[in-house]
């Protein structure tokens, strides 16, 4: 459960509303994201009211185009060494193209040679002026790799040109300046205590926080490369054909829509939408995509993961190839393909997901720790990143995915959340490891994972237990529980396609500049609908207190428990163009139960004569208690463990009393007002002993033993209202940890009423679909109770009691 924000209060200065018009979300989410004034608005808004930083302002620029200038003008062999991800195949395609264009006209001879694309790539000794290498992921790993740097130089290459990688590879660009061939490093990522001695290093992670280069991805960083380049070949509007690659490298690379970052994707998904790149209009027809309407958004889910399939699952050097031929016939046989892989990488990062939950079911312990480290021999190092992402978001903690198939070092792949710089996390283990490197929000890392005299249980579970030590130190004070920031509130009926084009005026969206949450309040599910392959995503119907419904999408939200009553739903709107129809679609983000109030004379509800007395941060609650039962008679509510340590009552078993003592804090605030009611106590003594039974483990570990009791008693009935004060939690909770004993073998459910289950032994078969289902349904309830638990470890003892809540 999120902790929601209220929107910041501000005030919209009167030029601005005017200047900007529409909506007033739009002024007021640009004021408060720190664009009050008129011409920052504007340039917000607009990029023709934007004005770039100067590429001189790059650090080493000068002296990396000038070692480029003298590659083309004396003709010398050029090899650009890039990545394998979509921020590195464009990034490579870009300097690729330039060098080449820009050798041509300086009249290079060596500059363009008919062939295969492999020998223009790999190295052919008659090859061209300007050649290519990606690593392929499976062989090799980020950055320059000494073998095929050693092979690239034997062959005549006399200088590499790094895009997205390089600025770590000290060992390697050593080797190659020994070799006599100068190594100019383009990179963005987080810059090493050391560099090394490459003859020019141009990384905007040199230049101030504040800088507008400053976010500036990999392919940004190549993009100032070919402007400054064709800049001094006086030709300064050739480098607008790159455009479309820059606006797919941002995207797909997470980056920071920021100053010229921002500026670089507006710009860059107008000519996306009206390319003339051959390769990309097929990936786009194949995939069945309009690009008159194309947003980050299309980057993001439709064009980025296809292109890191090739990355991720075979050889992404095909990428500059599809992003630079002139064949059609071509082009069609590698987005076919491509679309192939894409496929095949949705199913493995099913596979890995799965396997994933898996783990964390049989050894729930692992959540304990402050990030999710998590191995398998089988798992393809391709995927593991998108599925560590999934499990980051899941369980709101910084993850780790390590393939580590036999005989060889593991390869992770992190993904963090706000607060955690998991690449300083990472390095912080550096002794554990092999190599790592990365950004705050993404990393990865190669260890060794078989035991040695130092790890005698191999380096993984040290390296677990070391990197949550590191992350708890980040988060320091920052709450345990995740935050959404709310930015409006609209009823459904506000919701409208000439709306949500205007809150588009602020798109992209992205990290930096977040689409925008909005709540409705008060509303009611009518009707819910598995959709997607998999039926991993919900299609709901909510409807508002007026009658208005609307259709809702909550990808990944099959399993998750849906709200019962009224609730309020906070969700992000776009526009869709699902088969030509322009429409409102609106997506799941979050939503908060509605505690209805309640009547004059409700149960639970409690007069002003009421004395509540607090004893919640008495240091030595037992000795109180015993002092209280001495002066008068009391009813003490206690449950699970605690209901026999004090000799008290569970919530069934209370009476009428004019004393009450809440020994055992309540599951939610339900509970309590049914007590309260039940009771009418004119005296409540608070203590709220957590009974430390809402961590999955703990909680099913103790179901298991009662309901194990039940069977060998001889006994097939189990009564769900005394399971849920034995385990001191709401009776839904209890439900759902049944259908998990059930669907893990433990038992089988044979019949169920309203408040009875017959049981009988489990055949000790997994039902995998079922188990994840009410696995994450559990975790789900056991989070809501907990958040509860602490709600009234904190709340004002007066409003806690009136309000039951």
């Amino acid at each position: 459960m999120k902790e929601w924000l209220e929107p910041q209060d501000v005030q919209v200065p009167q030029k601005l509303q005017t200047a900007i018009g529409g909506h007033q979300l739009v002024s007021k989410t640009l004021a408060r994201r720190g664009f009050t004034g008129v011409e920052a608005a504007k340039a917000f808004l607009d990029p023709d009211y934007y004005a770039p930083a100067p590429t001189s302002e790059l650090p080493n620029m000068a002296k990396a185009a000038d070692r480029l200038e003298k590659a083309i003008r004396e003709g010398e062999t050029i090899c650009v060494w890039g990545d394998f991800d979509v921020d590195g195949q464009t990034a490579t395609t870009i300097l690729v193209s330039t060098l080449r264009d820009l050798a041509v006209r300086q009249g290079s001879p060596q500059a363009v040679r008919q062939g295969s694309p492999q020998a223009v790539r790999r190295g052919s000794p008659q090859g061209a002026a300007v050649r290519y290498h990606i690593p392929v992921r499976r062989i090799e790993s980020h950055g320059l790799n000494l073998p095929v740097l050693k092979q690239l130089i034997a062959e005549g290459v006399k200088l590499v040109l790094t895009c997205d990688t390089g600025v770590t590879d000290h060992e390697a660009i050593a080797y190659a300046q020994a070799q006599g061939v100068d190594v100019v490093v383009t990179d963005h990522h987080d810059l090493p205590s050391t560099l090394p001695k490459a003859c020019a290093i141009v990384n905007p992670k040199m230049l101030p926080e504040t800088h507008p280069l400053r976010e500036l991805p990999g392919v940004g960083c190549a993009y100032k490369v070919a402007e400054e380049l064709y800049s001094r070949m006086g030709r300064p509007e050739a480098t607008a054909q790159y455009l479309d690659l820059v606006a797919l490298g941002i995207v797909a690379d997470v980056a920071v829509q920021t100053g010229d970052t921002r500026y670089l994707l507006q710009r860059g998904l107008e000519t996306l939408r009206h390319t003339e790149r051959l390769g990309l209009r097929v990936i786009m027809e194949v995939a069945e995509l309009d690009p008159n309407w194309l947003t980050e958004e299309h980057i993001g889910f439709v064009l980025g993961p296809r292109l890191n399939a090739l990355g991720r699952l075979a050889d992404a050097n095909v990428a500059v190839e599809l992003l630079t031929t002139d064949s059609l016939e071509r082009a069609r046989i590698l987005a076919t393909e491509m679309e192939g892989l894409n496929a095949q990488r949705k199913l493995l990062c099913d596979q890995v997901f799965q396997a994933a939950q898996a783990q964390i079911e049989r050894d729930p312990a692992l959540l304990e720790h402050s990030a999710l480290v998590l191995s398998h021999p089988s798992w393809p190092a391709g995927v593991i990143g998108i599925v560590a992402g999934r499990l980051a978001e899941r369980y709101h903690r910084p993850t780790v995915l390590i393939a580590t198939p036999p005989g060889e070092l593991g390869r992770g792949s992190a993904r963090s959340i706000e607060g955690v710089n998991i690449a300083a996390a990472i390095a912080a283990q550096r002794e554990m490891l092999v190599n790592f490197g990365g950004h705050p929000m993404a990393a990865g890392l190669t260890i060794d994972p078989e035991p040695c005299p130092e790890y005698i249980e191999g380096r993984i579970p040290e390296f677990r237990r070391a990197l949550s030590r590191t992350v708890s130190e980040m988060l320091g004070e920052v709450k345990d529980r995740p935050s959404l920031q709310i930015d409006g509130y609209l009823s459904l009926a506000d919701l409208s396609l000439d709306l949500v084009e205007d809150l588009e005026r602020l798109a992209p969206f992205g990290p930096g500049n977040p689409p925008l949450t909005l709540v409705s309040k008060r509303l009611s599910l009518t009707s819910h609908t598995p959709v997607g392959r998999t039926g991993e995503h919900l299609q709901l119907i909510v409807e508002d207190e007026e009658g208005t419904a609307q259709r809702v999408v909550w990808w990944q939200g099959a399993g998750w428990p849906l709200p019962q009553g009224r609730f309020d739903l906070a969700y992000v709107v776009r526009a869709s163009n699902y088969r030509g129809q322009r429409d409102v679609q609106v997506e799941w983000v979050d939503a908060l139960s509605i505690e209805e109030p309640r009547p004059q004379g409700f149960p639970g509800t409690l007069g002003v004569s009421v004395e509540i007395v607090d004893y919640r941060r008495e240091p030595n609650p037992r000795k109180v208690l015993e002092r209280l039962r001495a002066q008068e008679e009391t009813q003490v509510w206690s449950e699970a463990e605690a209901k026999a340590e004090v000799a008290g009552q569970d919530r069934y078993e209370l009476k009428p009393s004019k004393v009450l003592v809440v020994w055992t804090t309540p599951p939610g605030p339900a509970e309590l007002r049914t007590v309260l009611g039940k009771v009418s106590p004119t005296t409540v003594y608070l203590f709220g002993i957590d009974p430390g039974l809402d961590h999955p483990e703990t909680f099913l570990k103790r179901l298991a033993g009662l309901t194990r009791h039940i069977l060998n008693s001889n006994r097939d009935r189990a009564n769900i209202s005394t399971l849920a004060a034995a385990t001191a939690q709401r009776a839904a909770t209890v439900r759902q940890g049944i259908a998990w004993l059930a669907a893990r073998g433990h038992l089988a459910v044979l019949s169920e009423d309203d408040d009875e289950m017959q049981l009988a032994e489990g055949d000790h078969v997994i039902d995998p679909k079922g188990f994840r289902k009410a696995l994450g349904s559990l975790k789900a309830l056991l989070e809501e109770t907990a958040a509860y638990r602490a709600h009234f470890a904190r709340v004002d003892k007066e409003s806690l009691i009136d309000g039951g809540e």
